[in-house]
C-alpha cells in the first residue's frame, strides 16, 4: 500500500543554508499534510514555538548509522519480555508522547492532530512494544523513501523504547541499502550517543538526504507484527 501523496504546501519553503549558525529557521505557515512533506525533503521539522511553530534545521543533526547501533546485553534480554508491532497503533503512542505529564512535553494538540493526518495517508509510522500488560513503549515519525524522521518515543516499562528503536533499525535494514538509508534523531544527547547515534553538520545531513529520499520506503506493505524477539 503506498502512501497518498497530499495536496502541494500552499507556502514556499526553502532549506536552510548550510552557514547559518542556528537551528531555528523559519516560523509560522501551517501543519498541512503537504506543507509537512516538503519541510522534511527539506532536512525541516516542526516544534511549537513562541505561540506559533517553529522550523528547525539543526547546525548538528544527530542521525543512527544503521550498521552502528549499540545493543546492550541488557536490551538483548529486556527485547525478549516484549512482541513489536508496526502502525498498529499509532494514535495510542503519539498521546502518549504528547502526555503533559512527562517531563519536557513538547508536543501539543495541534501538532499531534497533524501527524495523525499524515499517518491516515501513509506517511507517520509507529514502532510498538507491547507485553502481557499491554502497549509499553514506542516511537513514531515520518518515512520518506530511505529516510525515517524519527520524532518522540515513550516508555512505560524498563527499555521498551529501546527495543521499539532497534526494531525499528532492523526494518530499515531489511530494506536494504544500509549506508543510504537515513535514520534522524534531531538534536544529539547523551543517551543517543550511547546506542550509536552521531552528530553530523547540516551540509552533510542534505547530502545524506538527498541519497536517501529516492529509496524504497520500507513501510509501504502496510501493518506488520514481528513475532515476539527470542
Amino acid at each position: 500500500m503506498s502512501p497518498i501523496e497530499p495536496p502541494p504546501s500552499r507556502w514556499e519553503l526553502i532549506s536552510a543554508p548550510d552557514d547559518f549558525p542556528g537551528d531555528l529557521w523559519a516560523v509560522g505557515g501551517d501543519l498541512e499534510a503537504g506543507t509537512l512533506l516538503e519541510a522534511y525533503r527539506l532536512g525541516l521539522f516542526p516544534m511549537p514555538f513562541a505561540g506559533s511553530t517553529g522550523w528547525f534545521s539543526p547546525a548538528e543533526r544527530a542521525v543512527f548509522p544503521l550498521g552502528a547501533f549499540h545493543v546492550s546485553r541488557r536490551l538483548r534480554r529486556s527485547r525478549r519480555r516484549f512482541q513489536i508491532r508496526v502502525d498498529t497503533a499509532f494514535d495510542a503512542v503519539i498521546r502518549a508522547c504528547a502526555d503533559p505529564r512527562r517531563p519536557g512535553a513538547w508536543i501539543d494538540d495541534e501538532l499531534r492532530e497533524a501527524y495523525e493526518a499524515l499517518h491516515r495517508l501513509g506517511w507517520a509510522h509507529s514502532l510498538e512494544a507491547w507485553d502481557e500488560h499491554g502497549l509499553a513503549g514506542g516511537l513514531y515519525g515520518v518515512a520518506l523513501g530511505g529516510l525515517f524522521a524519527a520524532e518522540s518515543m515513550f516508555t512505560r516499562r524498563a527499555d521498551a523504547s529501546k527495543a521499539a528503536l532497534w526494531a525499528l533499525v532492523e526494518l530499515l535494514r531489511s530494506a536494504g541499502d544500509d549506508d543510504r538509508r537515513l535514520l534522524d534523531a534531531q538534536w544529539q544527547s547523551a543517551h543517543l550517543a550511547s546506542l550509536g547515534a552521531v552528530a553530523v553538520p547540516r551540509a552533510e545531513y542534505a547530502r545524506r538526504l538527498t541519497a536517501a529520499l529516492p529509496l524504497s520506503d520500507p513501510f509501504g506493505r502496510g501493518p506488520i507484527e514481528p513475532t515476539r524477539a527470542g
